[in-house]
């Protein structure tokens, strides 16, 4: 070139829209007499590669590319859409002028010049320049202030009775602000804190509570892409690999995007349900093929593995954290563990609330629905099944515009249905709680009821009353212990059973041998403690365990039991509950003395003698109670009794006295039968009372009734 001319790059000229050797006129500009005010406050430039395809690990330090830049290009005069070449660590860099903000000194604030059509200005030392990557570009920018707004996290105006989910409001805000608060600031700002998003969130909690739905329904509160929902079976194929090819699956795309826009990418979401099918404890699965192993490697290493991931979020739900394996929930991993329990009285109410809102809304609710009342009756249930209580509801109201005859047809005004109160009671008596009162097997152990044949049956009843209400109230007292020990048949379960139902707590539950006959040993210990587990998740919950020497399967030949249902019991009825968790449990016995040679006494907080019916005034009270003689009759049988000298000799269990009452009443000779049956039981009685010798050690009476071997106790176990 010769001198006076000026040479252009191929930049210069596609912005300037010249051609190759095109001759073009020039003047020289003066900023300063187009516009006073022609000094950058703010240059925004938008950087790529000059080689689009380039791909690399380093991190471009927008701060020290502020001060290269600057250094280079000081006052020099930049217009909008202006590109130009900038070499930044040896790599080759393209810069776009997207912005511009020139400073105003007449005070009427910073504006771009638009003289002639352009936005142009002149590059200062304290210009704030803000560098934005490339929409397509892999470059990764760190270290400086983005411009871009950041993205609403949340979608406006959402509330969670729209989303379907009432009663986790406390939750979803523990959630929001460990899993998501982090999220809705600019990039710089989290980089700045050195801090990581969290990048996964582990649900659990008994069934029905709730922990589908509320990670079903985080898509629709979220400004994310759609979330992933993957069911944990279907990871797991039949062909060696598939499965570990299919977690990588669903983790390509956000590696795809987090390589191309980094810190910049948006938010992936992957729902794990039933996350204990494919993540149990490593090593504890048999068979050789080893594909579980292989599939919690693989989620580890997509999760916090070399190449990290940034903009993902998991979420798992499983009903059995136990079975989860450690290494998924440590930090970086599934390190948000939220339990999911059931309900309290008010969260009931927002449930009860959203799944009526559409009856509200239609006008098909009676006034007299108080779902406040409802709430209060509906103790432990949880929000599935206060729906499957609406449903069961509205079934009632379907059924009164239906007709049944020789055809099923529904009413002319079936437009004029409604749900009342008591279809909701109705529903009640149809739809039990999983975690609610065993009260048909309560039931049947007060079958004839409670009689106060003596005033110690009134003690023990008012002492379970305090035991319920210490429990209830105490500060220090979360776990009660108590066992009631006596002869055989004399009404230990009965009494248990109507302390725990007079309690009025959610939970109540029976152990006994009879549900578990035939139950091995591991079957044994994995229901009773399934039961433990479950109290733990109520706030108030009693448990009864019957006839404890049952329990251990304890034969007095040998003597022999079971050590290793024995230690379960041991450590269950020592274990305190969880804060704002409380626990009442009741056990029974008829061989103390053997219970105190295993020690498992001494994990009772207290014992109550229940004896057996010692006194004519104690037979005539429950004869009168049962109504089966007559007035006269009865007086005659005392009268008997007391003739023949038993009075001084009875000692007979109030399940024995009424099965001997109802025997005798069936009889020609009601009198007759029954002073025959209560002689015969005295001379039993009397037998009973004397000290046993040989045989297998049996030694002398112990607990007034009570026998116990002598012997060294065994366990087969």
């Amino acid at each position: 070139m010769v001198p006076g001319d000026i040479g252009t790059s191929m930049l210069h000229r596609r912005f300037a829209n010249l051609s190759l050797n095109q001759d073009v006129r020039i003047r020289t500009f003066e900023p300063h007499k187009e516009n006073p005010n022609c000094y950058l406050t703010i240059l925004t430039l938008q950087v790529d590669f000059v080689k689009k395809q380039t791909e690399t690990k380093e991190q471009f330090d927008m701060g020290e590319m502020k001060d290269l830049f600057i250094q280079f290009f000081d006052e020099q005069i930049f217009t909008e859409k202006q590109t130009l070449l900038f070499e930044f660590h040896g790599e080759d860099l393209i810069l776009e002028v997207t912005g511009v903000t020139l400073v105003d000194f007449n005070g009427a604030g910073s504006q771009p010049d638009t003289t002639g059509g352009f936005r142009r200005g002149i590059l200062m030392k304290d210009t704030v320049i803000n560098f934005v990557k490339s929409a397509t570009s892999s470059i990764r920018l760190v270290g400086g202030r983005s411009t871009s707004a950041p993205t609403a996290l949340l979608q406006p105006n959402f509330s969670f009775e729209d989303l379907g989910i009432g009663g986790l409001d406390h939750e979803f805000s523990q959630i929001f602000r460990r899993a998501f608060a982090s999220r809705i600031f600019p990039p710089h700002v989290v980089e700045k804190l050195g801090i990581q998003h969290v990048k996964g969130v582990l649900l659990y909690g008994p069934p029905g509570t709730g922990k589908t739905l509320m990670a079903r329904q985080i898509g629709k509160m979220l400004n994310a892409r759609e979330p992933q929902i993957v069911n944990g079976p279907e990871i797991l194929n039949k062909y060696v690999g598939q499965s570990e090819e299919n977690v990588r699956k669903l983790f390509a795309e956000a590696e795809k995007e987090y390589k191309a826009r980094g810190e910049e990418s948006s938010l992936h979401i992957i729902i794990f349900d039933e996350l204990d099918a494919i993540c149990k404890q490593r090593g504890s699965t048999g068979g050789g093929t080893g594909v579980g192993d292989s599939v919690v490697n693989q989620l580890l290493a997509k999760m916090d593995g070399v190449e990290q991931l940034n903009n993902i979020l998991i979420i798992g739900m499983t009903n059995r954290l136990d079975m989860i394996d450690e290494a998924l929930l440590r930090p970086g991993r599934l390190e948000i563990h939220m339990e999911i329990s059931l309900p309290d009285e008010k969260g009931r109410v927002q449930i009860l609330n959203v799944h009526t809102a559409k009856m509200r809304n239609g006008n098909l609710l009676k006034d007299d629905v108080n779902l406040e009342e409802l709430a209060r009756l509906t103790k432990n249930f949880s929000g599935a099944e206060i729906a499957g209580l609406v449903k069961s509801a509205t079934s009632f109201a379907f059924n009164r515009h239906i007709k049944v005859g020789a055809t099923v047809t529904v009413d002319a005004d079936y437009d004029k249905i409604k749900i009342g109160m008591d279809d909701f009671l109705g529903a009640l008596e149809e739809v039990h709680p999983a975690f609610g009162v065993a009260e048909t097997e309560l039931q049947q152990c007060v079958a004839n009821g409670i009689i106060q044949y003596s005033k110690d049956i009134g003690r023990i009843l008012s002492d379970g009353k305090l035991f319920v209400k210490q429990v209830q109230d105490s500060k220090v007292t979360p776990l009660v212990s108590v066992l009631l020990h006596g002869p055989p048949r004399s009404g230990k379960t009965a009494l248990a059973a109507e302390i725990a139902m007079t309690s009025d707590f959610p939970f109540i539950k029976l152990i006994s041998p009879e549900t578990m006959v035939g139950f091995t040993e591991q079957a044994k210990m994995a229901t009773i403690n399934k039961v433990f587990n479950d109290a733990y998740k109520s706030p108030f919950s009693v448990i009864v365990i019957d006839a404890i020497e049952r329990l251990l399967d304890y034969v007095a030949v040998g003597p022999r039991f079971s050590n290793n249902v024995l230690q379960t019991l041991l450590v269950l009825l020592k274990k305190v509950p969880q804060k704002n968790h409380r626990l009442l449990i009741l056990g029974t016995t008829s061989s103390r003395r053997v219970l105190e040679e295993m020690e498992l006494t001494d994990a009772f907080n207290e014992e109550i003698y229940v004896r057996n019916v010692e006194d004519l005034q104690g037979v005539d009270m429950v004869l009168r109670t049962l109504a089966v003689f007559g007035d006269r009759e009865r007086d005659r049988s005392i009268q008997t009794l007391r003739s023949a000298g038993l009075e001084s000799r009875i000692g007979v269990g109030i399940k024995r006295l009424i099965m001997m009452a109802d025997m005798a009443s069936r009889d020609e000779d009601k009198v007759d039968k029954f002073v025959t049956l209560m002689a015969d039981q005295g001379v039993r009685a009397s037998l009973e009372e004397a000290p046993k010798r040989g045989g297998f050690g049996i030694q002398g009476p112990s607990d007034q009734g009570d026998y116990a071997a002598g012997g060294v106790l065994q366990s087969y176990s």
